[in-house]
């Protein structure tokens, strides 16, 4: 990841964090951190907050298909996912 990106991984953990509102576990996360099935804060209402978050934050917008399990597997595949869609 490009350090000009302001997409980075912790600036993504940081949105995470936030939405989720689970600063108390945030030295916990790291890029292998599981979250669809590792934070139970993380429900379908989460994600539509999570979504929403990142593309104001990162001011990206999510194509329906790139939406699923997949993608919020772990918190760094989605930082990269994000991180790429911000370049």
């Amino acid at each position: 990841m490009g350090t000009t990106s302001t997409a980075s991984f912790a600036d993504v953990k940081s949105v995470v964090v936030e939405t989720l509102g689970i600063s108390d576990r945030a030295d916990t996360l790291d890029p292998s951190t599981p979250l669809l099935d590792g934070l139970p804060e993380l429900d379908s209402m989460a994600v539509v907050e999570l979504i929403a978050a990142i593309e104001e934050r990162f001011d990206i917008r999510f194509d329906d298909d790139e939406v699923n399990a997949e993608l919020f597997e772990t918190l760094g595949g989605l930082a990269e996912f994000v991180a790429a869609k911000a370049r």
